[in-house]
């Protein structure tokens, strides 16, 4: 999971993405379903066509034999003769003797994951599992849509002049909160708005486990994917078979410390990104790490009043600067680009840090937007309460910018503005709690990377503790691991989800 959004709206949300030769599956049967709840049987033993996936938009292409389908799911899952939504999947068979159906979730909240039927191709996992990727309800192919502002209204936003936390600052940020949490009404609907929380995706993705036709599901969910994992693991324990969750979020994680340890992970990672530059030629940031929140701050903060200009005539505000950066600390295969864009700027030109962000808001060249940042505001703000306590918002914004320097804007105040959750149009329907344990929960398996900066180490200690699982320790910079290049954890996973090996105590990788 990643709290970090960029630009106006970032500043918003808190401190801190006709079917042809059409092939049938079998209808599930009801003991595959485990349907108890009254009118759920439709849905639980509903027919799926997989498809041509040429109107499924997409982040990224598809493979070559790549299918598409949707099954329906209730918006209320109290109400389940009302209005229903669609969820998209994608699909890629497996090349060998068939486990059953591999789920993917890339994380975000918001983010789509029809794309993940690519991930370990020529692996063993191809080999043994059916790979399906799905779009959670409201998000990219599936619908209804999440739906707040226009592509102009996004970029209109990002634009804007940054406010301080002076009063008249906070007065200005938090109408611009009030617009957009009015925008989502009017374009989303309130009904929808209160239905697309972790509650009801976990929800959805037993449905879709039924309708692939799957006794058990296998799953592996990555960033807040972890948090869907364990709400499925807390609502369906006994139909799981094998789950991992890579790039934990704790569940017993208050919104306000959780912010502060991922400002303290991404300042980890600027610290080792500095490092590592100081020993190029070309380093942006001098030789001296220990100066470099000092040189970095002389490239940034310059922005605040004087913005940069991208090549398509856009302004490149510290907001949008910043974000770039951030999404270039993600892994060290970023380091090189973030040099580069680093220089760039040096030289006057944020166009490199403009298309970093761009990428991170799914700004496609054209100018459109995928809705991966109206989507995560909106899951965002009903996943957790809000934080209303005006004392606590200060000593958040506070502690925030000691615990990450090198994101301080240099423009802190007496007081810090209430964020967009605080205005939100539903109530919240989730928010910590603790996990000791689940009966009937299989031994699952957690990967946490050490220095990972969107979702620190220990809260994947933390979260193998809660569900008594398997724990697998990555070390390095960067976020995620599983698929990523690192071998030693790439055996033991696939070792785990094809066979049930356990990964052995005390595992460390990297």
């Amino acid at each position: 999971m990643s709290s970090m959004r960029s630009g106006r709206v970032a500043a918003l949300v808190a401190l801190a993405c006709v079917a042809a030769a059409c092939t049938t599956s079998g209808k599930p049967t009801p003991t595959q379903t485990g349907a108890a709840a009254a009118g759920m049987d439709k849905f639980y033993s509903q027919t799926v066509k997989w498809g041509s996936c040429d109107t499924y938009p997409t982040d990224s292409k598809l493979p070559a034999g790549t299918e598409c389908t949707r099954v329906d799911v209730p918006v209320d899952y109290a109400k389940p003769g009302g209005a229903t939504a669609q969820i998209a999947l994608s699909r890629v068979k497996a090349t060998g003797q068939k486990i059953g159906s591999l789920l993917f979730n890339p994380g975000g909240p918001g983010e789509g994951g029809l794309w993940m039927v690519g991930q370990g191709n020529g692996t063993p996992i191809a080999e043994r599992f059916d790979r399906v990727g799905f779009d959670p309800r409201g998000i990219g192919a599936s619908v209804p849509l999440i739906h707040c502002l226009s592509d102009k209204e996004s970029d209109a936003f990002r634009a804007e002049p940054p406010h301080d936390n002076s009063p008249a600052g906070i007065a200005a940020t938090e109408s611009e909160a009030k617009q957009v949490a009015g925008e989502c009404t009017k374009n989303t609907g309130n009904e929808f708005l209160s239905h697309v929380g972790t509650r009801e995706v976990a929800q959805d993705m037993d449905i879709i486990r039924a309708a692939l036709g799957d006794d058990k599901l296998n799953y592996v969910g990555f960033s807040y994917g972890t948090r869907l994992g364990t709400a499925y693991a807390e609502k369906f324990p006994t139909k799981v078979r094998a789950m991992v969750l890579d790039g934990a979020v704790d569940p017993n994680g208050d919104p306000l410390s959780d912010s502060i340890n991922q400002a303290t992970g991404f300042q980890k990672a600027f610290e080792a990104y500095a490092a590592d530059c100081a020993t190029k030629p070309d380093c942006p940031l001098g030789t001296d790490p220990a100066q470099a929140v000092n040189r970095f701050h002389d490239l940034i903060w310059p922005l605040w009043d004087h913005p940069s200009v991208a090549k398509d005539g856009r302004v490149v505000t510290i907001g949008d600067a910043t974000t770039g950066v951030q999404a270039a600390l993600y892994g060290e295969d970023g380091w090189p680009i973030l040099t580069q864009a680093l220089n760039q700027l040096q030289h006057g030109s944020g166009d490199l840090l403009m298309r970093l962000a761009d990428n991170y808001d799914g700004r496609g060249p054209d100018g459109t937007y995928t809705n991966s940042q109206d989507a995560f505001n909106a899951i965002h703000c009903v996943d957790d309460p809000p934080i209303t306590d005006q004392a606590t918002i200060d000593r958040q914004d506070a502690e925030y910018r000691k615990a990450a320097p090198f994101l301080d804007d240099n423009h802190a105040g007496a007081h810090a503005p209430h964020p967009l959750c605080n205005f939100w149009p539903v109530p919240s329907t989730g928010g910590p709690h603790k996990i000791d344990g689940i009966a009937g929960l299989p031994t699952i398996v957690v990967v946490s990377t050490t220095g990972d900066p969107a979702t620190p180490y220990q809260s994947g200690v933390n979260l193998a503790n809660d569900l008594k699982a398997a724990l697998i320790t990555n070390t390095g910079t960067r976020h995620t691991a599983y698929l990523g290049g690192v071998q030693c954890v790439d055996d033991a996973v696939n070792a785990y989800l094809i066979d049930l090996t356990i990964p052995p105590a005390g595992l460390t990788c990297g």
